[in-house]
């Protein structure tokens, strides 16, 4: 099909006569310089980029530096790595946030890493770790917490990840900046 689009231009009538070749289909004997590939080679490519994705933990999501994501819910992320602004209610795996990163709302998480801002209600079924850049504040609950040198936490913070087990729960530690 060697029309002229009006949206792109002039065509230029030397790039028709460039032999094209398709690419190759996965696990032919070439690549696309046309040297031969070592099929084994291929499957322990495979292999590793599956075992990579898993220990990532699966589906990720990223907010870079300067991003801002407002007044969303996030469902079935894995691992949500904040280094911009996200404002959002979310129940995930893992929650990293980045030194420049702040995140506001409500959060579920089974491991929270925080180096920079979290504000809101944040559930940590398993393990809250805050770095000496961290901040926390809100109403905070978790299973086993870490807190660095200087990492910060304050409002009302309880023991026991889970809703239903306040009865059990320690009584609930107040706490201000």
């Amino acid at each position: 099909m060697a029309t002229q689009s009006p949206f792109f231009g002039k065509r230029d009538r030397d790039a028709d006569s460039l032999p094209s070749r398709p690419a190759p289909l996965m696990g032919s004997g070439t690549n696309l310089s046309g040297t031969p590939v070592n099929p084994s080679n291929l499957s322990a490519q495979a292999a590793n980029a599956a075992a990579s994705t898993a220990k990532e933990g699966g589906s990720k999501l990223t907010v870079g530096p300067n991003i801002k994501l407002k007044g969303v819910e996030i469902t079935d992320c894995d691992t949500l790595v904040v280094e911009g602004l996200v404002e959002a209610t979310m129940d995930s795996r893992v929650m990293q946030i980045a030194e420049q990163g702040a995140f506001k709302g409500s959060a579920e998480i089974d491991i929270a890493e925080i180096r920079g801002l979290f504000d809101g209600n944040l559930t940590v079924r398993e393990k809250l770790v805050i770095h000496s850049t961290g901040k926390v504040t809100g109403k905070i609950r978790y299973g086993k917490i870490v807190v660095e040198e200087g990492g910060q936490l304050s409002g009302e913070i309880s023991f026991g990840a889970s809703a239903g087990s306040s009865s059990s729960a320690k009584p609930a530690l107040q706490a201000a900046a």
